[in-house]
């Protein structure tokens, strides 16, 4: 089964517009398209949110292998 024809398309849209209205249809793409940007939003706040914590994670370890190596180097000197 493949894509329906430009036929078959129209009478899809008219049966949209007979059962929700033309004054509805705007409305409803419009709450669509807010939802779509609320999600992408969503999704790249968490992404960066993902990011911050590793790199939180990466400076904690790389103060811990610096303690680590003055605590060896003063243990060598003494």
């Amino acid at each position: 089964m493949g894509m329906p024809s430009m036929p078959e398309l129209l009478i899809i849209l008219a049966i949209v517009v007979l059962l929700f209205g033309a004054k509805k249809i705007p409305e409803l793409a419009k709450g669509m398209g807010s939802g779509i940007r609320n999600f992408k939003k969503a999704m790249k706040e968490d992404e960066e949110e993902e990011m911050a914590a590793a790199k939180a994670e990466k400076q904690v370890e790389q103060k811990a292998e610096t303690t680590e190596t003055a605590k060896t180097e003063e243990k060598k000197e003494a």
